[in-house]
């Protein structure tokens, strides 16, 4: 099984970026049995959640960080969650990883099972 994200990137203060996600491998095969999160990790700091996304794609949650600013939705059918990143901040800045959990959602990065290499986002002042 494996997670590929992409479209990290370096943009200014008030820029935009759209991360996606795709899934593959045989234990992903049924994408939506799987909650789907963003996470993001800066050097010395704890990987902290960001955004995610229940199963049917019918319930979203953010970090109070980034609510109003970030939007999470996930295809089902082609395996695949994005996260569209607006109002960027320089402290934004951070590796991004998406991850995906069998079962119901949370924000407890411990409970994911499937993490993506990460992205680099860069957002400059």
């Amino acid at each position: 099984a494996q997670l590929l994200e992409s479209g990290g990137g370096l943009v200014q203060t008030g820029g935009s970026l759209r991360l996606s996600c795709a899934a593959s491998g045989d234990s992903l095969s049924t994408f939506s049995n799987y909650a789907m999160g963003w996470f993001r990790q800066t050097p010395g700091k704890e990987r902290e959640f960001v955004a995610g996304i229940i199963r049917s794609g019918g319930s979203t949650y953010y970090a109070d960080s980034v609510k109003g600013r970030f939007t999470v939705s996930r295809d089902n059918a082609k395996s695949t969650v994005s996260l569209q990143m607006n109002d960027l901040k320089p402290e934004d800045t951070a590796v991004y990883y998406c991850a995906a959990r069998r079962g119901v959602f949370t924000t407890n990065k411990n409970a994911y099972s499937y993490w993506g290499q990460g992205t680099q986002v860069t957002v400059s002042s």
